[in-house]
Parts: C-alpha cells; sequence; structure tokens
C-alpha cells in the first residue's frame, strides 16, 4: 500500500493472535456481514465446536439460534444484537437468553456489547460482538430465586439504594395477610418494618449502612389492622448484581398468643384459689412444703399465713393420723390422686376437724406440685352420728311399728353412716342364728347362757363372733340388721324366713 501501512488482511492476523486467548467470547463479522471467525471461548458459549455452526451470517445466526429477552418476549427481526452490530447500532450490554432453534428447552444467558475496529482510513474494517456468559449467575439466581420462594419461612428483600422491597416470598404472605402487590415497591418505612421495635432506629442505621442487622423482636402492622410479633434480621446480599437486604422472619405470634392465654389462666386460677370456700393449699411434690394456702385454709386451720407457708402438714402435725398422712403422700408420688379421704385435722387451737381430702399432682411453673382441696365435714359427722343414735334408739323396741317404717328407717340408717352389712342371714351359722334370735328377744347374756346350757364365756364369745361377722358394735344394732331381713328372733331358723 502506499500510504506504508500493513494490509488489512494483517491486522484481522493479529487482532485474531489478541483474543484468541480471552475469556469473553468473541465473533468477529466482515462489513458485508459475513460471520469470518470465533474465538474458542464464543464456540463454547454456543455450545458449537466450528465456526461454520454458528449460520455464516446475520440470517443464519437468526435461523440457528432464538433470542429471547429476560422478560421471555422474543427478540424482533433487526433485534439481534449481530443485526443491530451491521445496521450501524452500538450494542451496550445487552442480556438476552440464548437458546438453539432446534432445542429452545436448553438456555444461556449472553451479556452482549459491540466494537469496531476501523482501518487507518477511518472505515469500518472488522466488526466484534464481545459476549459475556452469564449463565452460571443466573442459574444461581434463580436457584435462590426458587429457594426463596419456597422457603417456608417468610422472607422479605429490599433493595438498598432506596429501600423498597423487591421480592416477597408466600411465607410472608400467609403470616401477615399481605398481597405480594402490596409490598412490591413500598419502602421498608411504608410497610413500618421497624416501628414497633425497640432497637428500631439502630436497624435503620444498618440499614442505610447495608450491614448486617442482627435479630431483634419487633411489631409488623397488619394490612387489615393489629400486628404480628416477629424477630426479623437482615442479611446483605446482591440480586442481578443490585445490592439488597434480605430480610428473614420467625413468626412469634403462636408464642404471644399462649403467653397471653397462659396468663389470664393463671390470674383466673389465682382469683379462683384465693376465693374458693373450700379450703385449698398448694405444696411442692419433692418435698411437700407448703407454697401456698387459701383464706378458707388459714379459716378452718386456725394458723396464719406465715406458720403455714415454708411448712410440711408433717412439720405442722395437721393431720391426727400419720401413718394415713404417709398413705396418702405415698400415692401422691406414685402419681395416684386422692378423692374424699377421710382425715382428722388438728387446729391450732387443739380442737380437730372431721376432713375429706382431695388432691392430686399438677405443674405450677414448670415445677411439679401437689394441690390440696379440703371439705370441712365436722358438723354433718356430728349429726349423722346423732341420727343413727336417735335411730338405734327407736328401732331397739320395734314391735309397735309397722314393717313399712322400720324397712324406711333402716333404709335412713344405712344412707347416714353410709355402711353395708357384711353379710346376710344364710351366711350364719347355726349357733348364730341361735343367738341373733334371742337377742332379738331381749335376752342378757346370762339369760342366754341358762336357754343354752352354755357358759356365759362362750356366750360372749359367739356373741363376739357375731358382732364381727354382721359389722356392728352394740345389741341395738343387731336387732336393726335382723329386722332390716325380715328376721324378728321368733323362730331360731332362719330357714323359713324370706332373706
Amino acid at each position: 500500500m502506499s500510504d506504508g501501512l500493513q494490509p488489512p488482511n494483517v491486522n484481522r492476523n493479529v487482532l485474531r493472535e489478541l483474543v484468541a486467548g480471552l475469556s469473553d467470547g468473541i465473533i468477529l463479522l466482515d462489513p458485508e456481514g459475513t460471520i469470518s471467525w470465533a474465538n474458542s471461548a464464543a464456540l463454547q458459549m454456543h455450545r458449537i465446536s466450528a465456526v461454520d455452526e454458528l449460520g455464516g451470517d446475520a440470517i443464519g445466526y437468526r435461523q440457528a439460534f432464538t433470542l429471547r429477552y429476560r422478560n421471555n418476549h422474543l427478540l424482533d427481526e433487526g433485534q439481534y444484537p449481530i443485526e443491530r452490530l451491521l445496521n450501524g447500532e452500538t450494542v451496550d450490554e445487552v442480556t438476552v437468553e440464548i437458546s438453539p432453534a432446534a432445542d429452545l428447552d436448553l438456555v444461556w444467558v449472553h451479556t452482549v456489547r459491540s466494537l469496531i475496529i476501523a482501518d487507518a482510513g477511518a472505515r469500518p474494517d472488522v466488526l466484534a460482538l464481545v459476549i459475556r456468559d452469564e449463565t452460571p449467575l443466573f442459574e444461581a439466581e434463580e436457584r435462590f430465586e426458587r429457594a426463596f420462594n419456597a422457603n417456608p419461612a417468610p422472607g422479605l428483600i429490599c433493595r438498598l439504594d432506596d429501600f423498597r422491597f423487591i421480592r416477597a416470598n408466600q411465607g410472608f404472605v400467609e403470616m401477615t395477610d399481605y398481597a405480594k402487590e402490596d409490598v412490591i415497591g413500598k419502602t421498608v418505612d411504608e410497610i413500618g418494618l421497624f416501628s414497633n421495635c425497640d432497637t428500631g432506629e439502630d436497624a435503620l442505621s444498618k440499614l442505610a449502612d447495608g450491614r448486617l442487622i442482627r435479630q431483634r423482636e419487633a411489631l409488623i402492622p397488619l394490612p387489615k389492622g393489629g400486628d404480628r410479633l416477629v424477630i426479623v434480621a437482615g442479611e446483605p446480599i446482591a440480586v442481578g448484581e443490585e445490592p439488597c437486604m434480605l430480610f428473614t422472619f420467625a413468626d412469634l405470634d403462636a408464642r404471644r398468643k399462649a403467653q397471653n392465654a397462659l396468663r389470664q389462666s393463671e390470674e383466673r386460677f389465682s382469683k379462683s384459689f384465693r376465693l374458693s370456700p373450700a379450703p385449698t393449699a398448694i405444696s411442692r411434690l419433692d418435698d411437700l412444703v407448703f407454697t401456698e394456702v387459701n383464706d378458707a385454709f388459714v379459716q378452718l386451720s386456725g394458723y396464719k399465713l406465715e406458720e403455714i407457708i415454708g411448712k410440711t402438714a408433717s412439720e405442722l402435725r395437721l393431720w391426727e393420723d400419720i401413718s394415713a398422712r404417709r398413705a396418702m403422700e405415698k400415692k401422691l408420688a406414685d402419681n395416684m390422686p386422692l378423692r374424699d379421704e377421710a382425715m382428722r385435722m388438728k387446729l391450732r387451737d387443739g380442737g380437730t376437724a372431721e376432713c375429706l381430702v382431695s388432691a392430686e399432682r399438677v405443674e405450677i411453673n414448670d415445677q411439679q406440685c401437689i394441690i390440696w382441696s379440703l371439705q370441712d365435714v365436722t358438723e354433718r359427722r356430728r349429726s349423722e352420728s346423732e341420727l343413727v343414735e336417735a335411730i338405734e334408739s327407736v328401732m331397739a323396741d320395734t314391735s309397735w311399728f309397722s314393717r313399712s317404717i322400720v324397712d324406711r328407717l333402716a333404709t335412713l340408717r344405712q344412707a347416714s353412716n353410709g355402711k353395708v352389712p357384711s353379710a346376710q342371714l344364710l351366711d350364719l351359722s347355726d349357733r348364730e342364728r341361735e343367738i341373733l334370735a334371742l337377742i332379738c328377744r331381749g335376752q342378757s347374756d346370762a339369760e342366754m347362757s341358762e336357754t343354752l346350757h352354755l357358759s356365759k364365756n362362750t356366750i360372749r364369745n359367739h356373741v363376739a363372733s357375731l358382732y364381727a361377722k354382721i359389722g356392728v358394735n352394740r345389741r341395738s344394732s343387731v336387732v336393726i340388721w335382723a329386722r332390716e331381713r325380715g328376721f324378728n328372733g321368733v323362730s331360731a331358723s332362719p330357714k323359713a324366713q324370706k332373706p
């Protein structure tokens, strides 16, 4: 050449040597549009092994490969980067999805820019497409997107340049009842993420600096009113090379509701415990020390509150029958509840009270305890005893009562003392029936001794045996027992009597 410069083909050879080893893909085109050369990186990015598989020119390239924008829209004719380059346009960092025309399910992501190399006369000599393979990056982002959306833990992502949310997963939607479109595009302040947080200013300061936000409790305002208690934490991440903050949440609202319900339950229990008319106490299971007693318990026992709390029933000598107290405590240690155990309480003033004791194990503030409930039946026992004595006195001589009245008195007596006869007439021996008949006739031990020609000691032994078998301890009770079974003592043999 007359200007002394090297021919253009020499420039192309030098260019090829320079770019052959680059990691970016390079495709060179003649100004006429022919694909003249591509480095190995460009071939690998298109999953081919030879330059001619690129299609030879722009038309062949469109036929060999299908390009879409990231929103899945196909690039129209003339919009392929190779077409725009040939039309004289500058291609600047265009990101596209590319697939072989024969297999659209196979997708890569390329970011493409253009480069024009002019000759000495400033005329375009070589046109170049510079390609960067973004497939691994976008695959990682897709995996992150899928994991983020599928994660049941609530999550939000906001951009750091404007603090607007760009992602909200299903977990956050379900936790708050927000629709995704009501969150995306809103700022952290508009959602009120840290508006009800004791350390909200610190969290916003760290967000502004793009720093880690450690776990803290916050109340998130809900779209339908109210709020939800959560633990929120923020971690800086990059989404599409854009600095962002990933917020993750742990829902504490169920715990708050449970705590509120527990507190209300404890308040109700405390009130009912204090105001209950039944004497009630609570002791620890491990050492049986009283921790709480109500006013009714204090009034019944006569002890002051401070004299009871911190002591055991053993130390207070609360129960008259020590062996019965130990038996109760053993049942409770074996997790067997007590129901209406008859016990006699020793009062502070030296008196006693007849009680029915019920108790069972409960857990209070994570501690195994026993709750005791007493029923003071002293007056009832006294009334029942007086009633039984009156009935027995009347029934000692029933000759002038009708049978129906005797039966009703006997029924009333049994209901009052709660005792069930331990034997029936047919369970008695012949000698016991003879003794029973003579007692019903009103004979004394001496008279029975003469009638049966037995010694007085023998008669007393027979009487004691009869008492034990039918469960009584006095003659009047023997007569009542016999009357209840239709035995009037006229016949010594019960076989002729109807049981």
